[in-house]
């Protein structure tokens, strides 16, 4: 199979074409090279690898391939408050010209468009899990894009019948995560000796899932066949930010004393949580989901 990967110098993404090169897969990533974008990578000289520097809303031409799977987006929510225009530009825009690349193609080749989603579309949830059923209700404009991108996605196969896949994902963490993130951010603030800051009291639950558990789950659902779904991917690992707060004060041999509580961002979700129970019926499990991963 050939694949086209966007955003493939950022976290998830990265990780995806690191997984994908192990399996011998030839990889064209089209990554704009912004500011969550690593410079350098160890597969840089990989034959099998190649980068287009590119931003996907202003892309004009799309290689062939059997798989565009689009990991490109503005992710950080608190950017989102600052400023929207990024995130329309990347995670909406951004979208539409994908999609309308893949369009005018001819149909016989036409590659399947999965496209990278999060659970943060479904907003907060004080009690229970979303299933992949469950209504739209995006609190911040990160998540509100996202949720207008996967509208896109569905009208277009609806409309012109571009075949999909959609996945939304939980809390993603691990290596080569960016340092505005919860976990970097912790880890970060340790080592300069820095305190952590933590919203509000740290109450707020979030579902953490290791990044390789995802992209397992993305090459499973590829490897699979299947087309035409959405599916959450989850460990189903609640843990409250102070949780994991304190996770990472034990791994360095800290105390609370390296956290400083501040204000609540506007529009806060109390708690996220996804079933999974949709992917795991087609065999897939999580490695890790029994708090956080330590992976180094």
């Amino acid at each position: 199979m050939k694949f086209i990967v966007t955003g493939g110098r950022g976290f998830i993404g990265s990780h995806f074409v690191e997984s994908a090169l192990e399996r011998n897969i030839a990889i064209i990533d089209i990554d704009k090279m912004g500011y969550a974008s690593h410079k350098i990578l160890p597969w840089d000289s990989d034959k099998n690898y190649t980068l287009i520097q590119e931003d996907i809303s202003e892309l004009k031409h799309l290689p062939s391939c059997d798989v565009i799977i689009n990991f490109a987006a503005e992710s950080h929510v608190d950017n989102s408050i600052r400023d929207t225009s990024p995130f329309v530009k990347s995670n909406i825009l951004g979208v539409h010209n994908l999609l309308e690349l893949v369009r005018g193609k001819p149909e016989y080749d036409r590659p399947l468009f999965f496209q990278i989603s999060t659970d943060e579309v479904y907003g907060d949830r004080l009690e229970g899990s979303f299933t992949e059923e469950d209504k739209l209700t995006p609190s911040n404009p990160y998540s509100a894009t996202k949720a207008a991108a996967e509208m896109l996605v569905l009208s277009y196969y609806r409309t012109f019948g571009l075949e999909y896949i959609i996945t939304r994902s939980a809390n993603n963490y691990g290596p080569r995560q960016y340092e505005e993130k919860l976990i970097p951010k912790c880890l970060n603030s340790l080592q300069s000796g820095k305190q952590i800051p933590v919203h509000g009291n740290g109450s707020y639950v979030r579902d953490w899932t290791y990044v390789r558990d995802n992209v397992e789950a993305i090459f499973h659902i590829i490897e699979s066949g299947i087309k035409n779904e959405t599916y959450n991917i989850a460990a189903e690992n609640p843990m409250t930010n102070l949780e994991v707060v304190d996770t990472m004060l034990k791994w360095k041999e800290k105390d609370r004393r390296s956290v400083k509580f501040v204000d609540n961002r506007w529009g806060q979700d109390l708690r996220y949580s996804v079933s999974s129970t949709k992917i795991r019926k087609i065999g897939w499990e999580p490695k890790h989901s029994k708090g956080i991963h330590k992976w180094f």
